[in-house]
């Protein structure tokens, strides 16, 4: 449970760190820029957190381990999460966003839990109480409050609905099929953590980019853009952090519980921007109450009062 609260805290510090990093002008300099920022800066998030993974790993002489988990069944279905997760998910959700507006989007982030949790109730036998199930719409219905917009602008409906559910069943399943392989000794949080930003950052640079001819601005971005890169650099080591948080906590109490605390990041991330940037602008009824049923439900959902009781 620590663990996964810790994972919803440093993903929201995340969170935070890369919208400065979207906000600098490369991103916003032209039409293009904007077009081409969701998915470049996802490219270069992953890929240093890969880097940042790598560097723990090396420290913790698991590389080695690395290589082996690749050989085996579990390490393979690692990559498959991955796939599913990142570039899958990753472009629904941008695809939710430019052609349903934010708020939506957000929305679509925030299901996944519920759509992992059935999965993982059919796939891995993990029981949901009902009163679980209610924490957890509850929970949902809060991240909706938080992002909520009046002026929606939908561009394109039925595109957008389908990046909808490609960015709500891609998290969902990744999530599921991670638990599961981390139930191979082999495949421990930290190597998955490996194999899912390597795979990610690959599958980004090798077909993503080519296909919307983003490795010209991605290049660009390395020379005379001050800050921009350290930047994405920073919320990269956040969001491993986060990941190696995450992944333990579903290793250890199972994906739906694990999915349930890990999406209060957006109350917490509304913590963080009154705390840290001093912006009291977010400060409404709405949004207190909304960030208050989003910590304590969402920390709630993930609970088994028979198992913290030590009950059967």
């Amino acid at each position: 449970m620590i663990a996964g609260i810790l994972a919803a805290i440093t993903w929201a510090v995340e969170t935070l760190t890369i919208g400065i990093a979207m906000a600098m002008s490369p991103f916003v300099s032209t039409d293009q820029a904007v077009l081409l920022a969701p998915f470049v800066s996802t490219f270069l998030h992953d890929f240093f957190s890969a880097i940042w993974a790598c560097a723990y790993n090396g420290i913790r002489g698991n590389l080695v381990n690395v290589i082996k988990a690749l050989k085996t069944r579990s390490g393979k279905y690692v990559i498959l999460a991955a796939i599913i997760g990142g570039p899958v998910g990753m472009t629904g959700y941008v695809l939710s966003i430019n052609n349903m507006g934010a708020s939506i989007g957000a929305v679509a982030s925030a299901i996944f839990p519920a759509i992992g949790a059935v999965l993982a109730y059919f796939f891995l036998k993990e029981k949901m109480q009902w009163y679980r199930w209610i924490l957890l719409i509850v929970t949902i219905l809060g991240v909706y409050g938080l992002s909520y917009s009046p002026e929606i602008n939908i561009t394109n409906f039925w595109l957008g609905f389908a990046g909808t559910l490609m960015c709500a069943f891609g998290w969902g399943i990744e999530a599921v099929i991670l638990a599961k392989s981390m139930q191979d000794p082999e495949v421990t949080n930290e190597i998955a953590l490996q194999i899912r930003q390597t795979t990610s950052a690959i599958v980004y640079g090798l077909v993503i980019l080519p296909f919307i001819k983003g490795w010209g601005f991605t290049v660009s971005l390395f020379s005379g853009t001050e800050m921009l890169i350290p930047t994405l650099a920073l919320a990269a080591f956040f969001a491993t952090i986060s990941y190696l948080c995450y992944y333990r906590a579903i290793s250890q109490i199972g994906a739906s519980k694990a999915m349930a605390v890990n999406v209060t990041y957006a109350a917490w991330a509304i913590v963080f921007t009154i705390l840290v940037f001093k912006d009291t602008s977010v400060l409404n009824p709405i949004t207190i109450i909304c960030t208050i049923v989003v910590l304590v439900c969402g920390v709630l959902a993930a609970a088994d009062y028979k198992e913290l009781l030590g009950k059967e």
